[in-house]
């Protein structure tokens, strides 16, 4: 019955009608989930409707289920193209050549992606006006340059809810598929595309497999199946905010750099010591050395360095002419009297009283 099924949905599709021929291998997988053949053949009919994303998820179901499918691969190739993913497109097909080596269009195909990817290798070191200076080489799309993208077909029973939520580094998704076990989750990641199929018995199997709003790194990008849930982290080619999940909806916003505090400011490390006040430590340390007794010449010293450290322009230069004429003797503060007032006063403590002019 599934053969018959397949078979009608071939005829349907070399007379044109895609749309007949999809709703025909669907019914054909239905009754055998695990052909490999329908799954490729149904890909090749959403390539002609346009739906690549679902041409890449059966391509790669194929593949699993059948590793040796030449034509799962060419599919796959041709549907990653279209999608402008072309190191994902080049990687199937070489896996293909090696399946079928004496294949040309596999050879052809590769030469094309490889000369894609030279362009996008050399527009990335083109200079980039100010206003318009990104981490990738992919332009943002918007909704008015955007090409169409075709509204996918609605998701199959069962429909099991999922969420997203992003940093500036990696997208998070959330699938809620309570009890699922892992063996029966298939996760696929290409440069700008998530293929995720959940395989439950007795119904048919959900698909999540929207085109990405930008570019990840799928050797980074890693999944983990949870009891509640199906959990997938998908790295980001850049740092960009993305407006939604599926390319198209919205604009990514850049980061804004930050140079001017990043330049003024100091980094401040955590510390459990309480800060220091440097300026109590430095008067406590004035203090000390004000305090602090001396002995001999070392608090003669002091006490002249007291007296002149207080005293204005005029003060000092009659200390200093006073004590140069008297040889040390004689200490005046008056500029215009020096030599002619004379004062005692008592010296610092251990040393002996003399005559001091101020």
């Amino acid at each position: 019955m599934a053969k018959e099924l397949a078979d009608k949905a071939t005829e349907a599709f070399l007379d044109d009608d895609f749309d007949v021929a999809v709703d025909l291998y669907s019914k054909a997988i239905d009754l055998d989930p695990n052909c490999a053949a329908f799954f490729a053949d149904r890909a090749q009919a959403y390539i002609k409707l346009d739906s690549f994303t679902e041409a890449v998820g059966d391509a790669n179901k194929a593949i699993a289920l059948e590793p040796t499918l030449a034509k799962a691969y060419l599919r796959k190739g041709t549907a990653c193209m279209k999608l402008e993913e072309y190191s994902t497109a080049k990687a199937a097909l070489e896996k293909g050549a090696s399946v079928a080596p004496n294949d040309s269009k596999f050879k052809k195909m590769i030469d094309e992606c490889d000369l894609r990817i030279a362009e996008e290798e050399k527009e990335l070191v083109q200079p980039v006006p100010p206003s318009l200076a990104s981490s990738s080489s992919t332009p943002l799309a918007t909704e008015a340059d955007a090409p169409p993208v075709p509204t996918p077909a609605a998701p199959a029973k069962p429909m099991f809810r999922h969420e997203f939520y992003q940093k500036p580094e990696e997208a998070v998704v959330t699938i809620f598929a309570k009890g699922i076990p892992k063996e029966k989750v298939t996760v696929e990641f290409g440069e700008q595309i998530l293929s995720v199929v959940i395989d439950v018995a007795g119904e048919e199997a959900y698909h999540l497999q929207p085109r990405l709003f930008g570019k990840i790194i799928p050797e980074k990008c890693r999944y983990e199946v949870l009891s509640t849930k199906v959990e997938i982290r998908l790295a980001k080619a850049e740092i960009i905010t993305w407006a939604s999940l599926e390319y198209g909806k919205g604009q990514g916003v850049l980061p804004k750099p930050n140079v001017s505090s990043a330049v003024a400011q100091r980094p401040v490390y955590p510390s459990s010591k309480p800060a220091k006040d440097w300026d109590k430590l430095e008067a406590e340390v004035k203090k000390q050395e004000k305090d602090e007794k001396l002995d001999g010449d070392a608090a003669m010293n002091k006490f002249f360095s007291d007296i002149y450290s207080s005293a204005d322009e005029d003060m000092r230069r009659a200390m200093n002419k006073s004590f140069a004429e008297s040889n040390g003797t004689v200490l005046s503060t008056n500029w215009k009297e020096v030599g002619t007032k004379k004062v005692e006063s008592t010296p610092p403590d251990g040393m002996e009283l003399k005559k001091w002019e101020y």
